[in-house]
């Protein structure tokens, strides 16, 4: 696969390419895989935990995921949720998940990893690329909490990953659609910039139009009740404010496939 191949994450089938965006579906489950393939995205970002932003997803669900859709399936290298300030060993579990990853199919891998003041930490993301490779890379929404984005987006172009997903360091991607702008016309064709935080259908038109930016990232989920009859509704294996087990999120084929006719209509 070359850089252009990487750049696009095409390595699978080129579905979700319409008119020229590719959306990028992230899921935490089978269900959701399928979903988001069957609904019309172009790639998908498998992760756990999407409560907590996303981390490392199991193999077993990376390889039952792989077995069920055809679209190039990236893994979510994250060992906690939190800050991205890792030590030595949360870089020894990230290294070992990406070759785990990399064994049962993973198509491309995302990371992030910050400094204590805020800056790319060029040391671990140096070292964990290196493990990473031949597989294109993205740098996830840690960006979104550096210190210098635009000194940042120039760190990530050095180093080599193929993408970076960004809100625009605000809560969303429609608030922080300015600098995506910027930051999308800063890269000139170096390095992807992926819209994401908070896509929805009400906005996918003003940011890819905004934006300029050829691919975006979205969870396209709608709760649905569980299937449980007996409930002990004075349990709860999360939090306290944590959504009730009861309820669970997943990928809406209806949604994915609105958001995915919203992007072929532009242009």
């Amino acid at each position: 696969m070359d850089r252009r191949d990487r750049k696009r994450g095409l390595g699978a089938g080129s579905a979700g390419m319409g008119d020229g965006f590719l959306m990028e579906v992230c899921v935490d489950s089978v269900e959701s895989a399928v979903n988001a393939e069957r609904g019309g995205a172009g790639r998908i970002e498998l992760c756990a935990g999407l409560m907590e932003g996303g981390t490392t997803p199991s193999m077993g669900l990376l390889q039952v995921v792989k077995q069920c859709v055809r679209v190039p399936v990236f893994v979510m290298i994250r060992p906690r949720g939190g800050d991205f300030l890792y030590s030595d060993r949360d870089l020894e579990v990230m290294k070992a998940d990406t070759r785990l990853a990399k064994l049962h199919g993973a198509d491309g891998l995302v990371f992030g990893a910050l400094t204590e003041d805020g800056r790319i930490d060029t040391e671990l993301c140096t070292a964990l690329l290196a493990v990473c490779r031949p597989l294109p890379v993205t740098f996830h929404r840690a960006f979104d909490m550096v210190h210098d984005p635009l000194v940042a987006l120039e760190t990530l172009v050095s180093l080599g990953f193929e993408r970076v997903l960004t809100s625009g360091c605000d809560s969303s991607a429609l608030e922080g659609l300015p600098l995506i702008k910027r930051l999308t016309e800063q890269a000139k064709g170096r390095i992807v910039v992926v819209p994401g935080g908070g896509i929805t259908e009400r906005n996918l038109q003003r940011i890819l139009e905004g934006s300029g930016a050829p691919e975006f990232h979205c969870s396209a989920r709608s709760a649905r009740d569980s299937g449980m009859k007996f409930r002990n509704s004075s349990v709860a294996m999360g939090a306290s404010l944590s959504v009730s087990e009861y309820s669970l999120k997943v990928a809406d084929v209806a949604k994915v496939r609105t958001l995915n006719a919203i992007a072929k209509n532009i242009l």
